[in-house]
C-alpha cells in the first residue's frame, strides 16, 4: 500500500512559506502556524550565526598571527581582511550581545587552534613559530586601530 505524503509549503515554497508564516503570527493564527517548520528554522539561524562568529573568528586570528609573525610579508590585503572581520564580528555582536558574554569563550580557544594551524599552512612557517595560547588579548583582537 501507497502512502502518498503531500509536500508541506516549506518543503514546496520557502518564500511563501515565510510569507505565510509571518502573516499567521500578525495575526495571532497559532494554530495554523507549522510548529515543526517554524522550530527548525529557528535553530538553523541560531547555529548559522554561531558559525559566522567562529569562522570570522578564525580567518581574523589568523590574519593577525600572519601580520605580527610575518612581518615582512604585511600587505593591505592583509590590513583590508583583519578590518572587515573585525568589522562584522562587531555587527554580530551588536546583533547578539549574548554571542560575546556567553559564546564567544566556549568557542575562543578552538577557534586559535584552527587559526594557528592555518597561518602555519599560509606562511610556511612551522606551527611552533606560532604560540600554543593566544598571544593578544580580546580587547586587542577586536580593536579597531590595533595591529600587532
Amino acid at each position: 500500500m501507497k502512502i502518498d505524503i503531500k509536500p508541506t509549503l516549506y518543503e514546496t515554497d520557502y518564500q511563501q512559506w515565510i510569507e505565510t508564516t509571518l502573516q499567521h503570527l500578525r495575526e495571532q493564527n497559532f494554530n495554523q502556524l507549522d510548529l515543526e517548520s517554524l522550530i527548525e528554522e529557528i535553530e538553523a539561524m541560531g547555529k548559522s550565526d554561531k558559525r559566522e562568529l567562529q569562522n570570522r573568528l578564525i580567518i581574523l586570528l589568523m590574519h593577525l598571527l600572519k601580520w605580527k609573525y610575518q612581518p615582512e610579508n604585511q600587505s593591505n590585503s592583509w590590513l583590508s581582511t583583519i578590518d572587515e572581520q573585525r568589522r562584522q564580528i562587531l555587527f554580530i555582536f551588536e546583533d547578539s550581545p549574548s554571542l560575546e558574554k556567553n559564546y564567544l569563550a566556549t568557542v575562543f580557544d578552538k577557534c586559535y587552534v584552527m587559526a594557528r594551524k592555518s597561518a602555519s599552512k599560509e606562511t610556511k612557517l612551522p606551527l611552533d613559530a606560532f604560540p600554543e595560547s593566544c598571544p593578544l588579548s580580546q580587547a586587542e583582537i577586536f580593536d579597531l586601530d590595533f595591529y600587532p
